[in-house]
């Protein structure tokens, strides 16, 4: 059973053994299997020696390992360096003056060998001034309560190559240690702690062929009380460099005694924390849910206590792999992924009282599985067929998956989603709520019963629409149909539209366009006669406005030769018998 938290993703499927077999055999012949340098380019020369380094992105790979060295293939600068994804990197400490730097890309695969690519090379520009005082320190100047354990580190100064380190406790002091050549190194951990509560005065002078920089200022930091700090610790599960790593793995490293948390930061380069940034737990353990599939990640640990952060902790890798791609396809430049499909709606009608409710998988698959889903999120399996049937709402998992072969193992492939199962009930409708409008009507169908309906005006076949509004409907009587999605039934209304009232309408339109431009007696359609022998039309002030006989066109809204506003208005007719009618309607424009 999954715990609450994990969520399902599709896993991505391998190919086919055949087509990995071509791939390996193929791969060294593809031109663009391997990245050329962009900056600095492949024979460049007078390269600035702060320069970074950037390269092609090769499709469907998934990172990249840099070495750096003054020989072809060789590493003296930089030692297989896993960047990830990224495809630019820069030098910690620079590069050499007036040296011909040789770049070595590895792709890096989990399903195949690494390719080492052919080496490039560029040539650094001779120096021509003495360096640049280092830019920042840790810790930074007038920093005040500083661990005595503390390492002291800087960043790189443009031109350096290396660097002279004196500490002292007065200006200019150097009783801690005494003009020392660090070499090109970006730190320095004293042997012993700092003395507790001091001021401590660091000056660090970078030098390169031409001479030591010059005007660099001294920095000066606060010591606090005397305090141990925690030491690193190393992951356990997975360990650092482990490959086939689940999607949603449990981290576990190994405890510091006097540790009282962990900060973790996990990113997909070494550079960034963009899945974990600098999370603070307090256990030795984290869950953390769906990975993504083929790419190594890049985790840093650092314990803490009330003293202060464990120092100097290294960065350590590890690389997810299910055996189920993608894969880089030599032939067509492309990505390839075979996984499953999915097709299947995030939300399934049922039929209420339908004792076989059948769903039936269209996705194209070795195997399924379909289970129920409690509350917390156990599941109960129901099916491993293709096809399931369901009988109650609630919320449930789908599972299709594509069988391959692995490294001589038999590995299982899983696309998978979550679904919402409803009960739909066959139609009902309630009402047809009818808005007049001047020439048209609006029509809103109510039902009284839950499904997933669809809806059609005049025709049982359609078109139906998803809404349930009709609008801009002629002035007739018009049939409404209301039809399950699922086929759980259909309903169908007459609307019968009452304009009148004995035959009087209740508003007509003279804007001219020809319909309902007047208004006038009606005789009713049970008899088709009139018995009205005059009508009489009056303003809301009892003003007569008109004289009509029930044969004649109408009254057009006129007056004294003006248009009269919309209104209500009133009519007083007198029957054949010397009965009076009285009513109003309503003139609208």
């Amino acid at each position: 059973m999954k715990e609450i938290w994990d969520i399902r993703l599709p896993q991505l499927l391998a190919l086919p053994i055949l087509f990995v077999a071509l791939f390996f055999t193929s791969l060294k012949s593809i031109a663009q299997e391997c990245p050329s340098l962009l900056d600095p380019t492949d024979g460049a020369i007078s390269v600035p020696v702060n320069s970074p380094i950037t390269w092609e992105s090769v499709t469907g790979v998934p990172g990249y390992i840099i070495s750096l060295g003054t020989t072809a293939g060789g590493n003296d600068i930089v030692n297989e360096r896993n960047v990830g994804t990224s495809t630019s990197f820069s030098p910690p400490t620079g590069l050499p003056e007036n040296t011909e730097i040789f770049v070595t890309i590895t792709l890096f695969f989990f399903n195949q060998p690494n390719i080492v690519c052919d080496t490039q090379s560029f040539t650094t520009a001779a120096l021509t001034e003495v360096p640049d005082c280092v830019p920042s320190t840790l810790p930074s100047n007038n920093a005040n309560n500083i661990n005595t354990s503390t390492n002291i580190s800087w960043s790189a100064a443009s031109g350096a190559s290396g660097y002279i380190l004196s500490i002292g406790t007065t200006l200019n002091g150097s009783e801690i240690l005494n003009n020392l050549d660090i070499g090109n190194n970006l730190s320095y951990n004293p042997p012993t702690d700092l003395p507790s509560e001091a001021n401590i005065f660091v000056n660090i002078i970078p030098y390169n062929s031409i001479g030591m920089a010059t005007g660099c200022n001294t920095i000066i930091f606060t010591t606090a009380e005397a305090a141990i700090l925690p030491q690193c610790t190393s992951m356990i599960t997975p360990f650092d460099g482990e490959t086939n790593v689940p999607l949603s793995p449990t981290l576990q490293w190994n405890a510091v005694v006097n540790a009282t948390g962990y900060r973790v930061s996990i990113g997909s380069t070494p550079f960034d924390t963009n899945i974990l940034d600098n999370a603070i737990l307090f256990n030795t353990s984290t869950v953390v849910v769906d990975f993504e599939p083929n790419r190594t990640f890049f985790i840093t640990i650092v314990p803490f206590n009330e003293a202060g952060e464990a120092l100097g902790c290294t960065q350590e890798t590890f690389s997810t792999l299910l055996g189920c791609g993608p894969y880089f396809d030599p032939l067509s430049g492309e990505l390839t992924i075979v996984n499953p499909e999915l097709t299947l709606p995030d939300l399934i009608y049922i039929c209420d009282g339908n004792i076989s409710n059948r769903i039936m998988a269209t996705d194209k698959a070795d195997g399924y599985r379909w289970y129920k889903l409690d509350d917390t999120g156990n599941e109960t399996l129901l099916s491993n067929m293709a096809e399931v049937i369901l009988e109650e709402e609630g919320e449930y998992l789908y599972e299709a998956y594509i069988n391959i072969e692995d490294s001589g193992q038999i590995v299982e492939c899983t696309s998978s989603k979550t679904f919402t199962v409803n009960i739909s009930q066959a139609p009902i409708i309630e009402d047809v709520e009818v808005q007049i409008k001047a020439n048209s009507l609006d029509y809103s169908i109510i039902t009284s019963t839950n499904g997933n309906y669809e809806f059609a005006l005049d025709n049982e076949n359609g078109p139906y629409q998803d809404s349930n509004r009709f609008s801009n409907i002629s002035l007739e009587n018009h049939t409404v149909y209301v039809r399950d999605k699922d086929g759980c039934g259909i309903a169908q209304w007459l609307v019968e539209q009452d304009l009148t009232v004995n035959g009087f309408p209740k508003f007509f339109t003279p804007n001219g366009d020809g319909v309902n431009d007047f208004w006038r007696f009606i005789p009713p359609m049970e008899t088709g006669e009139s018995n009205i022998s005059v009508i009489f039309i009056y303003d809301r002030f009892g003003s007569l406005l008109a004289q009509l006989s029930p044969d004649t066109k109408g009254w057009n809204g006129i007056f004294n030769g003006r248009p009269l506003p919309e209104s209500d208005y009133w009519f007083k007719a007198v029957t054949i018998s010397n009965k009076e009618v009285k009513g109003h309607f309503s003139l609208k424009r």
